[in-house]
């Protein structure tokens, strides 16, 4: 006999300013038990020592994690020049430090071009990347080091906010899969004189950005006066920013049974919201894609979540 998993059902996303310390599986752990959450998960991980925007999906936001995964994301770092770690942060062991004297701004925003625009970028050991099943910070963890492959990346602005001393403080919009620790780590040595990242702050993923965020306390309070799911977002916020179809409910009778329909008006092509309009209201069906013909096709559907 199936065992029944525990939990109750509810449906939402939550833009969790995530503090320092925790991981990111710690986050959704915490969330889960607060929300007594039968499913929630997260959509690419912060490091512990990271602070910010971590969009967790509950219940039926969960068929939509992927398209969040694959989202931009926004960074507010520190970085402090002269002294290089292990782990390229400031959790790791100093295994370098050298002189930052005659190192001025011009000569950082110079090196800084290698790092804007597309380019090819080495995971850090210390990244949540996976060799044979296993992520390379627990290798790395073990004195354990192995060959990774450069991936592609686009860094689409990488700008100087503040220059101090031995502290640079940069603001980064990137795309998913780009660390910033290696960005301070690669930039360290183009300069001469090692760098690691001593602050990270996720300030925005995909929709969601720092006037999203809600906190574990604001959790706890709203817990506490028994209001907690109303600190939920909709399902839909997950693809807010795409273009929306309306359907009629006819329309949307056959979307759910997984088929293209045509419907006037409607983009040329990529990716759309799909929305019921019944009674004057719009619902949340799921996501679909433009074929070569025009029609919509449906690519995930929300199911009984909600939107």
């Amino acid at each position: 006999m199936r065992r029944r998993s525990r939990g109750r059902d509810v449906h939402g996303m939550l833009a969790l300013d995530k503090p320092t310390g925790i991981t990111s599986n710690e986050a959704v752990q915490r969330v889960k038990r607060l929300f007594r959450a039968r499913k929630v998960g997260h959509t690419g991980s912060l490091d512990p020592l990271a602070t910010g925007v971590l969009p967790l999906c509950l219940g039926a936001a969960t068929r939509f994690s992927q398209f969040l995964l694959d989202s931009d994301k926004r960074y507010f770092t520190c970085v402090r020049l002269g002294i290089a770690t292990d782990s390229g942060d400031a959790d790791g062991e100093v295994i370098a430090t050298a002189s930052v004297e005659g190192i001025d701004r011009a000569r950082v925003d110079a090196a800084l071009e290698a790092f804007r625009g597309e380019f090819e970028q080495v995971p850090s050991m210390y990244s949540a990347v996976k060799h044979q099943g296993q992520p390379l910070y627990k290798l790395a963890r073990q004195g354990i080091e192995v060959e990774r492959e450069a991936r592609p990346v686009t860094v689409f602005e990488n700008r100087i906010v503040d220059f101090t001393d031995d502290l640079l403080t940069l603001d980064i919009h990137c795309s998913k899969g780009t660390y910033v620790r290696t960005i301070a780590e690669d930039l360290g040595q183009a300069l001469g004189c090692g760098a690691h990242v001593s602050e990270l702050r996720r300030t925005q993923a995909g929709p969601y950005g720092e006037a999203d965020l809600v906190t574990f306390e604001a959790l706890e309070s709203a817990h506490e006066e028994g209001r907690l799911d109303a600190m939920l977002q909709p399902v839909s916020s997950a693809v807010r920013e795409w273009p929306c179809v309306a359907l009629t409910t006819a329309t949307a009778w056959y979307v759910k049974q997984g088929q293209p329909v045509q419907v006037p008006h409607a983009p040329a092509s990529g990716w759309v919201r799909l929305a019921e309009h019944e009674a004057g209201e719009d619902r949340f069906v799921g996501v679909g894609e433009i074929l070569e013909d025009g029609r919509v096709a449906p690519r995930r559907l929300v199911g009984n979540g909600g939107g």
